[in-house]
């Protein structure tokens, strides 16, 4: 009897293998909208303490499904969740969302080597542009000339039509896994991560049209402790984001009532311990992009990280009157280029800047930022723009390559600094000789190692090797390169109200 007792005690102290709810057994039929089948298998997964519900090989048709605590989604090899064409397929109790969502729930997952195919192409018109009034073209180098009227611009980005909500979302939820899928063409942010806790992102792919606008690849908002590792993302808008954004992403401030209502996510107020690794990204804006929003953001590493083809590489942005500090990027290869059309963004390899974009609020400060073993190739210099009411603070470039580049596109939108949303309009594009590194209005900026050569044919408002403005205690160190040669009154090095040390 005793050993009897013992092998159930054992047995019951083993991780026995999850429960499995095949949605073939619940009424999916390949190729045909299984939306409720699908719900189905989740809700009585759900009901059963949880386990895992299988997607098969094959094509099924879904809406909009409602994610549980405690349920893996497991898409098999050769299984794909296409995304209905059928707008109506995404109203779920009066609201609009994607394929995938889920709030307030805990130990929640999608994993697996299947595809969720969002179809996303289909809701943009194919032959016209996105376009609308956000910036003064008297301001910039080409005045009327800078996207002029009547040119369908072929970088995009693509017209909107009604559209699905975005594609995967987890809001206010704790323990969240991403595993092993393809996410595929989705009309909107392909995954948010809004107010979570405990996020896991691993050997996932994004593959979305880029010139599909705001077609995000993992986007977290106001979330902390999250790793993303192994990931593959092409996105016609940035790759991967960390921003403060609550739930209302247009109104200054943020009160704690909305995490408050929830049982589970992030509980703090801010957007933090982001690690981000080994990652393969091409972006229509940022290839990687940390701030807007009002949650401060904070305690971020990204390393061995490689950014191509992207209209920008790295991004930070305070644009609100919140915070954003220690951050870390290790071993990243930039390579940007400057696209037509209504994207953010001039070909920077690296851009920061703190500027308001809510009328009359002062923006908030970046401070205790470091790029070490960077290695770019470029078709706009590197900018680092504080202001004298939001100056940046202890911000370092340790061993950076750059080259310089003309690229297609360089004479017809070039030399022009973007700081895009910005409250003034006069300052959301406008015209800007373009140094290989501009810095202004910062406390403690040091640059040592830095490398830069330039391209034998660039234009002449390419100007100087660095260029800092209103910068106190500026180290330089150890940089080798020159002013443009191509540049009149070009300088290695150009000062205004700065000092340096070596």
């Amino acid at each position: 009897m005793k050993n009897i007792l013992l092998i159930f005690i054992l047995l019951c102290g083993q991780n026995l293998p999850a429960k499995e709810y095949n949605i073939l057994d619940f009424g999916a039929v390949r190729d045909q909208l299984s939306t409720i089948a699908i719900q189905k298998a989740v809700d009585k997964c759900f009901t059963d303490s949880g386990g895992r519900v299988s997607v098969p090989s094959g094509t099924f048709i879904t809406g909009s499904i409602i994610l549980k605590t405690n349920v893996d989604l497991y898409l098999e090899h050769g299984a794909v969740l296409k995304g209905s064409t059928n707008l109506q397929d995404y109203q779920v109790e009066n609201e609009k969302h994607g394929i995938i969502f889920c709030e307030d729930a805990i130990n929640v997952s999608i994993s697996g080597s299947g595809m969720i195919d969002a179809n996303g192409t289909l809701f943009y018109e194919q032959d016209k542009n996105h376009v609308y009034d956000e910036f003064d073209k008297s301001r910039t180098r080409q005045k009327e000339n800078y996207m002029p009227e009547g040119t369908f611009f072929t970088d995009g980005p693509l017209k909107r039509k009604p559209m699905p909500g975005m594609t995967i979302v987890f809001f206010h939820c704790t323990k969240v896994s991403v595993t092993g899928i393809t996410i595929k063409d989705t009309p909107v942010w392909a995954t948010r991560f809004g107010y979570c806790e405990d996020v896991l992102i691993d050997g996932i792919t994004i593959l979305n049209n880029i010139l599909v606008p705001n077609s995000d690849g993992i986007h977290c908002t106001a979330s902390r402790n999250i790793r993303i590792t192994n990931c593959n993302i092409v996105a016609g808008d940035d790759c991967i984001v960390l921003t403060g954004f609550p739930k209302d992403e247009e109104t200054p401030g943020f009160t704690s009532a909305e995490q408050d209502a929830h049982t589970y996510g992030n509980k703090s107020n801010f957007g933090e311990n982001m690690t981000v690794t080994n990652c393969v990204l091409k972006s229509s804006s940022s290839g990687i992009r940390i701030g807007y929003g009002q949650h401060p953001i904070r305690r971020c590493t990204f390393s061995n990280i490689v950014i191509y083809d992207s209209h920008r590489g790295i991004g930070i942005f305070a644009h609100d009157d919140s915070n954003i500090e220690d951050l870390i990027f290790s071993n990243i290869t930039i390579e940007t280029r400057l696209l037509n059309g209504q994207w953010w963004g001039h070909g920077e390899p690296i851009h920061l800047s703190c500027i308001s974009r809510f009328p009359g609020q002062v923006a908030g400060r970046i401070k205790n930022v470091q790029f070490n073993n960077i290695n770019a190739i470029g078709e706009q210099g590197i900018i680092v723009f504080g202001q004298k009411e939001s100056p940046m603070e202890n911000i370092q470039f340790n061993n950076v390559q750059l080259r310089m580049r003309k690229g297609k596109e360089t004479m017809t939108y070039g030399g022009n600094f973007d700081l895009r949303p910005a409250a003034i309009k006069t300052m959301q594009l406008f015209e800007h000789d373009i140094p290989g590194i501009y810095a202004q209005n910062i406390n403690n900026l040091s640059i040592r190692d830095f490398n830069l050569n330039w391209g034998n044919d660039l234009p002449s408002f390419f100007t100087h090797g660095i260029e800092c403005k209103d910068v106190t205690d500026l180290l330089i160190s150890d940089f080798i390169g020159a002013g443009n040669p191509n540049g009149s009154g070009s300088q290695k090095i150009k000062l205004d109200n700065s000092a340096y040390r070596k």
